[in-house]
């Protein structure tokens, strides 16, 4: 086991020095020339030119990559040019390692922009995938042991009625009802958890439901199926015949034979979902990675597109590891070359 995560995590960093390299290719080294969107419509040639040479961008792809790579390492100072440094100490700008670069339409580090956005992301991905992983499995696995039956009629339709429900749909329903007209529950704002827990979960519940909603529907059809598919299996039987409980047979035979599908998808999902909720963060005004790419692709803040993308990249290779590590504890089939 100890070599097979060792191998992971080496694969894993090859993958995301090709992600890297690919990224800043396609954005930087592209005929589209970077320093275009670094000032508004007055921009003019003395200004366009100054921009590019404290940015970095009127030296060659190659180096510009050579410096984001060292940057990710031991950090980085700008502007991006030592003379212009020395003649204006007072306007250097600290990116510590990991250094992601500097949004010149922000006029701040990617760093501090992360860092600002990243916590309200993972509070609503975690929240939300805990819930429809609860109400998707424990659905699907009511809907399989009764199929046919009217309960797998009435999960399986109100199933396709979520998937069917566009998720800026769902998430206005539930701002302009139950939050402005009805008052149950506060308008959503992010309150930080370690300040108010209470406050934090209440100003989250309506994002996490509107995910919820939609996600859960998916895996209540994946979990019907394979759950469907593993209980007719001879080992299933081979199991009831020896007099082994109901529940046992359900919970330790079938349900962790089938979950080995549901944790790829669940990798997949949460990985992504943690790179920003673009729809929801948008319908609720939460300002969190999502809506930081949303802006970052408006103003055309090409650093920012960049480091969204790395990020984004990086929690889904590092969601597969997980999933790949986690199918040797789940599934009794599977075994780790070590």
């Amino acid at each position: 086991m100890f070599y097979y995560v060792l191998r992971r995590l080496a694969t894993v960093v090859v993958m995301l020095f090709l992600i890297t390299a690919t990224t800043f290719a396609l954005f930087f080294a592209s005929p589209i020339d970077p320093a275009r969107y670094t000032c508004g419509k007055n921009c003019t040639p003395i200004i366009l030119e100054g921009n590019r040479k404290a940015l970095g961008y009127d030296q060659p792809a190659i180096v510009q990559y050579g410096k984001f790579i060292q940057g990710l390492f031991v950090g980085r100072e700008f502007p991006d040019n030592a003379e212009l440094r020395a003649q204006y100490p007072e306007q250097i700008v600290e990116c510590p390692a990991p250094c992601l670069g500097y949004s010149p339409s922000q006029h701040r580090t990617i760093n501090e922009m992360v860092s600002e956005a990243w916590p309200i992301s993972l509070s609503i991905a975690i929240g939300a995938f805990i819930l429809w992983m609860l109400i998707g499995v424990g659905g699907g696995v009511v809907a399989a042991l009764n199929k046919g039956r009217w309960q797998d009629r009435g999960i399986v339709g109100a199933a396709l009625i979520g998937f069917s429900l566009p998720t800026f749909f769902v998430g206005l329903v539930l701002l302009t009802f139950p939050a402005i007209k009805w008052g149950w529950l506060p308008i959503p704002s992010y309150v930080p958890f370690f300040e108010d827990p209470v406050n934090w979960a209440l100003n989250l519940v309506l994002p996490w439901i509107t995910l919820a909603f939609f996600f859960a529907a998916s895996y209540v059809r994946l979990t019907r199926a394979y759950m469907i598919e593993t209980m007719s299996e001879d080992y299933i039987r081979t199991a009831r015949a020896k007099g082994v409980g109901k529940w046992q047979v359900i919970v330790r035979h079938g349900l962790r034979a089938s979950l080995t599908p549901i944790v790829t998808a669940a990798g997949l999902d949460l990985g992504t979902l943690l790179g920003g909720a673009i729809i929801t963060e948008s319908v609720f005004s939460m300002h969190g990675l999502g809506y930081l790419a949303v802006h970052s692709v408006t103003n055309m803040d090409l650093p920012t597109i960049v480091a969204l993308v790395l990020i984004v990249s990086a929690f889904i290779v590092l969601a597969n590891m997980v999933v790949d590590i986690a199918y040797g504890f789940i599934d009794p089939r599977v075994k780790l070359a070590g």
